[in-house]
């Protein structure tokens, strides 16, 4: 067979012309009948033959014209890849801007273009009612500026470290966010020193030490992907030693293992990048957005409850984790008393995650963390729910702090809010809890108020919000307001115990899964760290103790 090239007429990509012919080799051995090409996913890479029993005529610059051939479809796949993530970074960044606006309370209240004379009709119904999950832009999103309250501010230096860690793996990430202590520090600590430092972070930039606060930490990213084992086969063939012994068994084995076991996330914990020490959890986006619109293990949703510095954004992401974080506030407010202050409201959603954490059953995590995490981010948590509390009709700030130009970023004084306990109202939030937690409550009441199946049944048809070809609002029939009107601490334990019954299986089962998917070595380690936590946040206590 004789290859040659053509030179494209217009500016186009070179043609490949072949002439085969028929051609006898007398073969002396299966290694001299081996074939001339290795054919990767990329090139064609000649193999020489010891004893070459055939000249093919213009062989190198036939070869060369090949992998030229296929390096410019690869850059160009590359050169789009990296155009893509840059877009998505800049939009991101352009988000994080507009969640520092003097507006940005009032951010998340939708104002519709019509005229206020104009009556409202079916049509005009809240994006909440009917999310659009099939969006692929940021410009079709419910409206602009939709959901920037989910961007903090942090560092400028720090966030582009971040972001650049993003950037030493070439698998495409999606969407992409740093969270926990080693990005939002929930203690004060001293300096420390460059030893300490170095034992965390071999070579650590000014920025994290700076953000850190002098008490290094591992930082820990979250990444979303389109294709779980597509993903996992490009970064086993880049990082391997990120991998226990699971990944020998290739990227088949290891998204099985993600997909199927816990909560859908695969994690590779204390991976040095750069000098920094990081953890990285890697999930599908469908896996994301239905754990965050329908609440079925808490797992992701719950750590997206807190403050998180969102690297690489997504619009579906966004608006399901929108709807996430409405849903804890509402949860939230189920729990709470007509009164309370935002401390009480932080906490109470920051600890929702916490209920059914089998880590907080065991001296393997601080008790006092929950504390901690709200304590340290004020701002933070009022920057991502103050927005959301201007949005709903039965809660407001009831404080005259709020009167100020810069009461938002005011964390000196805490707020005071008050929600209304009408029946109605509060059976609406009910009726708008995610789907998966909402079947949930309905189950354990409908054993409380001892209903019939069939009964129940008929009365959830009638109810039925989720058809696709009809406009339903999600409003709270007499079933809701039944529930919402449940003594206060009786609603409570409810609500509680179906969090717990949410969050365990899938916390315990992903806890398992940790110590073959990071294997034992990192997993004990990252055990004794979390025990030495638990006894560090327990020594003032016993101190306290004995003066006493």
């Amino acid at each position: 067979m004789i290859v040659r090239s053509i030179p494209p007429s217009s500016g186009g990509l070179p043609i490949i012309w072949a002439h085969v012919t028929t051609l006898r080799v007398a073969m002396a051995s299966p290694k001299q009948g081996a074939r001339l090409y290795s054919i990767h996913a990329t090139r064609f890479q000649y193999r020489p033959r010891s004893q070459p029993s055939i000249r093919l005529p213009a062989l190198s610059s036939t070869r060369s014209c090949l992998r030229t051939f296929s390096s410019d479809t690869s850059k160009r796949s590359s050169s789009e890849g990296a155009k893509t993530a840059h877009k998505i970074e800049s939009e991101t960044d352009s988000a994080a801007g507009a969640a520092g606006s003097p507006n940005e309370p009032h951010s998340q209240k939708h104002h519709s273009s019509t005229a206020p004379s104009t009556p409202s009709t079916e049509s005009d119904f809240d994006w909440e009612e009917k999310p659009n999950f099939r969006i692929e832009k940021f410009t079709e999103l419910p409206y602009t500026n939709f959901g920037v309250n989910q961007h903090m501010i942090i560092d400028r230096e720090f966030k582009e470290v971040l972001r650049q860690l993003l950037w030493k793996f070439r698998a495409p990430i999606r969407y992409a966010f740093a969270y926990g202590s080693g990005v939002f520090p929930q203690s004060t600590g001293g300096a420390a020193t460059e030893a300490e430092i170095k034992a965390i972070h071999p070579k650590a930039p000014a920025a994290v030490q700076k953000a850190q606060e002098g008490s290094p930490k591992m930082i820990d990213f979250i990444f979303g992907v389109s294709y779980t084992q597509h993903w996992h086969s490009l970064n086993l063939m880049q990082h391997r030693d990120h991998y226990s012994r699971l990944g020998s068994l290739g990227s088949g084995a290891v998204s099985w293992v993600q997909d199927k076991w816990g909560a859908g996330v695969y994690f590779n914990p204390y991976v040095t990048v750069d000098g920094v020490l990081i953890k990285y959890g890697v999930v599908n986006i469908d896996t994301l957005c239905k754990d965050l619109s329908e609440w079925d293990t808490l797992y992701l949703a719950g750590r997206l409850h807190k403050p998180v510095k969102i690297l690489r954004d997504d619009p579906r992401v966004r608006l399901a984790n929108q709807i996430n974080l409405l849903s804890a506030l509402r949860t939230a407010l189920l729990l709470l008393p007509p009164t309370f202050t935002e401390q009480e409201l932080y906490a109470t959603i920051a600890g929702i995650s916490y209920l059914g954490d089998p880590r907080m059953a065991f001296p393997t995590e601080n008790p006092k963390k929950v504390a901690n995490i709200v304590n340290h981010n004020m701002l933070n948590f009022r920057r991502l729910y103050a927005p959301l509390v201007e949005s709903l009709p039965n809660v407001d700030y009831d404080d005259p702090a709020c009167s100020k130009p810069d009461w938002i970023t005011n964390t000196d004084a805490v707020l005071k809010l008050q929600q209304d306990m009408d029946p109605v109202k509060r059976g609406n939030m009910v009726r708008r809890l995610p789907k998966a937690f909402r079947a949930k409550v309905y189950f354990e009441y409908q054993k409380k108020f001892q209903i019939p199946r069939l009964e129940f049944n008929k009365m959830m048809e009638e109810n039925k919000d989720e058809d696709a070809d009809s406009f339903k609002r999600q409003q709270g029939g007499s079933f809701e307001q039944r529930v919402a009107q449940d003594d206060p601490e009786s609603l409570r334990q409810n609500v509680r115990g179906v969090i717990k019954k949410t969050i365990n299986w899938p916390s315990t089962t992903q806890s398992i899964k940790g110590v073959i998917t990071s294997g034992f070595g990192r997993s004990f380690r990252y055990m004794g760290e979390k025990m030495a936590k638990y006894r560090e946040a327990d020594k003032p206590e016993k101190a306290d103790d004995k003066s006493s």
